[in-house]
């Protein structure tokens, strides 16, 4: 487990160092900074580090509002860490979810939240309700009117919008992408991105280029992922594709390899369309002989 610090203040002109302090007393062994106020959920800082931590890594803050200034970006970065298999604690506050008491705070933030929300949606429409009494037309009078401050204003919600929807979905997305690309195309990145999470809302070619594209503006990728793949032989490409369903689900067996290697329509190294498991530790073996897979 690695216990990782987050320190946040709103401006270059303030100092972290007392925060810093606390985070490395209570044993965080890294510690990120960033300069920003809490009101901005896109975060450059803080949205690597999520992508960064993994199962048992535990995300520390000094206080929650470090963290988040709503309650519904808490549950958003706790939910996604969650995901993961991480955890958030608050040096300051009862949240630690790694604990059962910390769980159970929240718990009931979340349900505070629902309830909050259930409130702002009846209030709402009691407001359009009576509204629409009145003669009133609902919708922005300043994009009615073409405004462009109004324009660049909802342009700029919406942007942040994306981009945290990104972050939700990036433990989905982002290990394949730094793994593959560029070396295999986007249409086999996007097949074990697929297989790796079927429950999932699939990705396509097109979805998954934009949203690499987005990472790659904010510096959270390298930019050599939008490179054009190289021509490669199919049995790399078909070695590729094996590493990467077994590094993602290291205790899977031969014969579901073969049978996710079925669902993706992937064709032996033959052309045949049904896979032994032979041909499969075949391609293991080949990809521990060269250093892609550890020796179990």
């Amino acid at each position: 487990m690695s216990l990782v610090g987050y320190a946040r203040v709103s401006t270059d002109l303030q100092d972290t160092a007392a925060q810093r302090r606390e985070l490395k007393a209570a044993g965080c062994t890294e510690i990120r900074e960033e300069f920003a106020s809490g009101t901005m959920r896109a975060r450059p800082v803080l949205a690597k580090l999520v992508a960064s931590l993994g199962r048992g890594d535990v995300l520390v803050v000094v206080r929650i509002d470090r963290l988040a200034r709503s309650l519904s970006h808490l549950l958003e970065v706790i939910e996604t860490l969650e995901a993961k298999g991480a955890h958030v604690r608050s040096l300051g506050d009862p949240i630690d979810t790694t604990s059962p008491h910390g769980k159970f705070t929240l718990q009931i933030l979340g349900a505070t939240a629902e309830f909050e929300r259930a409130l702002i949606r009846e209030r709402n429409m009691a407001g359009l309700a009576s509204a629409r009494e009145k003669g009133c037309v609902g919708g922005n009078p300043g994009l009615r009117d073409r405004d462009p401050e109004a324009i660049a204003t909802v342009c700029r919600a919406r942007n942040r919008s994306y981009f945290d929807k990104l972050n939700k979905e990036a433990q989905q997305w982002l290990p394949a992408v730094r793994q593959f690309r560029p070396r295999l195309p986007w249409e086999d990145v996007v097949r074990i991105v697929n297989s790796r999470h079927p429950g999932a809302k699939p990705w396509t070619v097109e979805r998954l280029r934009r949203a690499a594209g987005r990472f790659v503006k904010d510096g959270l990728l390298d930019r050599a992922v939008l490179d054009r793949a190289p021509p490669a032989q199919k049995d790399d490409r078909i070695l590729a594709i094996v590493v990467g369903i077994k590094s993602s689900a290291p205790e899977m067996t031969l014969k579901q390899i073969a049978a996710r290697l079925e669902a993706m329509r992937e064709p032996t190294p033959r052309g045949r369309a049904k896979w032994a498991t032979s041909s499969v530790a075949h391609l293991l073996e080949q990809a521990q002989r060269a250093g892609l897979l550890e020796s179990d």
